[in-house]
């Protein structure tokens, strides 16, 4: 088979390769003991993930603008670690690095449009904080179902938007020359420097995706939370202070997860290694959607009483019957 095949466009012919090699974690010792951790973090995110939204999804006292932020978190957690994970140990660990060229395309757009949504969600959040602590008489009136599903459903359009545009600007290039992808999946950056053709736009898009997913929503976030710190610092009584912060402990662990090891990988970029690198960015795309759910069980009141109704629920009916068993056995003597 022909490693390179022609994609004819309009005026222009792009050659496409038959696949792509990814070969990040390479000369790695014993790295298939990693694999295996993150096999076991990819379970636990699943089974996280799937309880949060069950719970959600059964208690309607959770039917609330802000529980519908954290139900669209855990769903692109789950998402997103299925769309990552299992392909990812599929290439290193059964040692299947070839992946097709449209396959490689797909895994892009799926993996960047979870990791995005991430970073949005989180910027939901906030601005509910925001508005909870600043206008909390105008709470129900600001932020209601409507509003807050206008604004994830805003998100997702935007995103999957941006995501096509770079999926469409990457079937533009050529590939004359190498096919291997240095990373843990197919990762915009080492896509498009491939190229044997000029890359411009894809390098514009990855100059603003970056600013887009992690800069503009850190920002917000950053300024939402000196706002509310400001605000909060005009309040006489310690103790109402103190109950307004824990209110946003949740989340502020949240966005500590998400966006610091980002940073400091991005900022280290050209001082560590290539594999340590790519080792730290995968952590960043796995271990959030694990932690995630941890810590809204962990230290979210709600969710951590509708659980305990949910479990005495489930215990009532099933001590129920055997108490109406007994009962007509002893009526029949």
């Amino acid at each position: 088979m022909n490693l390179f095949n022609s994609a004819v466009g309009k005026n222009i012919t792009f050659v496409h390769p038959a696949y792509f090699v990814i070969r990040g974690f390479s000369g790695l010792p014993n790295i298939k003991y990693y694999y295996v951790f993150l096999f076991f973090v990819y379970i636990v995110s699943v089974l996280g993930n799937t309880a949060v939204m069950a719970v959600i999804y059964l208690d309607h006292n959770l039917r609330t603008p802000k529980y519908i932020v954290v139900f669209n978190l855990a769903f692109v957690d789950l998402f997103g670690s299925s769309a990552l994970v299992p392909k990812l140990l599929d290439i290193f660990l059964f040692n299947h690095p070839h992946i097709p060229y449209n396959d490689c395309l797909t895994y892009f757009f799926f993996c960047y449009t979870c990791l995005s949504m991430n970073a949005l969600n989180l910027v939901a959040l906030s601005y509910d904080r925001l508005i909870a602590i600043i206008f909390p008489l105008h709470y129900h009136v600001k932020v209601t179902h409507r509003s807050m599903l206008s604004l994830i459903a805003s998100f997702w359009v935007f995103i999957i938007t941006v995501i096509l545009i770079a999926v469409g600007l990457l079937t533009r290039l050529s590939f004359c020359k190498s096919v291997i992808i240095n990373s843990y999946f197919c990762d915009h950056g080492q896509i498009y420097r491939l190229a044997c053709n000029d890359y411009t736009p894809s390098f514009v898009i990855s100059v603003l995706l970056p600013a887009l997913i992690i800069w503009f929503p850190l920002i917000f976030i950053m300024f939402s939370y000196i706002y509310i710190t400001f605000a909060l610092s005009k309040v006489a009584k310690a103790q109402e202070r103190l109950k307004a912060f824990k209110t946003c402990t949740a989340h502020l662990s949240l966005v500590a997860i998400y966006f610091l090891p980002v940073l400091i990988t991005f900022t280290l970029m050209e001082k560590i290694h290539p594999n340590a690198r790519i080792i730290n960015l995968s952590l960043t795309s796995v271990f959030p959607p694990m932690l995630n759910p941890i810590i809204y069980v962990l230290q979210t009141q709600e969710i951590k009483q509708s659980v305990k109704r949910l479990l005495k629920l489930r215990v009532q009916t099933k001590t129920t019957p055997r108490k109406i068993t007994l009962h007509s056995f002893y009526a029949s003597l």
